[in-house]
């Protein structure tokens, strides 16, 4: 796996052995990067369920001010940090070594807020709808922003009051779901 585009193009990133992480595909994060392209100069990042931290490596990589890396297993949180400091954008990073929904209330708590919030929970674990509730009810997308689900194609997406679906790429196995504040869709 490798930085695609940006500054830190064409580093090589670490990743975890074993089934327990899916990174996502570099076909899938070069379109997922094409579609936010815009959106993404000077944004607020936020990578949840973080694994090897690529997906927020690749925004800082794009150009967001700062990417927060919500991850809860230590030997993710020892290769996000080996590859933060590898591609030398440590100093506009933080890592939360949390639960996700933990570190999402310690966010709120803090009147965090963030333009792009990614997110790929374990497929089977029943843990998007319930992130997507924390971060409304938490207050933690900006008004304009949008939350990113990378989710398996046999698990639909519930609809989450306070945010609408605003496009879907479908893989074979795999949707990227688009989701903006209700707010924002006037």
């Amino acid at each position: 796996m490798r930085v695609i585009a940006g500054a830190a193009k064409g580093h090589k990133l670490q990743t975890i052995e074993g089934l327990n992480t899916r990174p996502t595909t570099d076909r899938i994060k070069e379109t997922l990067f094409n579609i936010i392209a815009f959106d993404l100069p000077e944004s607020r990042f936020l990578d949840l369920f973080s694994g090897s931290g690529a997906i927020g490596i690749e925004a800082l990589s794009r150009g967001a001010d700062t990417a927060v890396f919500v991850e809860q297993a230590a030997e993710c949180q020892k290769v996000i940090t080996e590859n933060l400091t590898h591609t030398k954008l440590m100093e506009r990073a933080l890592l939360i070594k949390s639960d996700v929904l933990t570190g999402l209330a310690q966010l709120s708590a803090e009147q965090e807020t963030f333009d792009i919030i990614f997110m790929d929970p374990p497929y089977a674990a029943g843990l998007a709808e319930p992130t997507l509730e924390k971060i409304i009810s938490g207050g933690l997308l900006a008004q304009e922003g949008m939350v990113i689900v990378e989710r398996s194609a046999q698990i639909p997406l519930a609809p989450i009051k306070g945010l609408y679906v605003d496009r879907e790429k479908n893989y074979k196995t795999t949707v990227i779901t688009f989701l903006r504040p209700e707010e924002s869709a006037t």
